[in-house]
């Protein structure tokens, strides 16, 4: 563990990342029998709510990136607290 205190956007990031490895994931799963089907094996593809769960990368994406916005917005206020408590 590290000694850095977290910032106001940490768990979105986290979360965000678990939301978009979860989607990648589905991705995967989804795509695998399109390509062993190409292959000749007779695969059958997933239903339709496999392809749903796929749009969780773009979510976890979002989160994530909210996230960060949250983050910056914070050290922006601490820099400018900081500046003007200096002068």
């Amino acid at each position: 563990m590290s000694n850095t205190p977290s910032s106001p956007g940490d768990r979105l990031v986290r979360i965000g990342a678990i939301v978009f490895v979860i989607g990648a994931v589905a991705t995967l799963a989804t795509v695998a029998p399109l390509f062993l089907n190409m292959a000749g094996l007779g695969v059958e593809p997933l239903p339709s709510a496999a392809y749903f769960v796929c749009m969780l990368m773009g979510v976890g994406f979002a989160i994530a990136a909210a996230g960060v916005l949250r983050s910056v917005a914070a050290q922006r206020r601490q820099a400018e607290s900081a500046t003007r408590s200096a002068a």
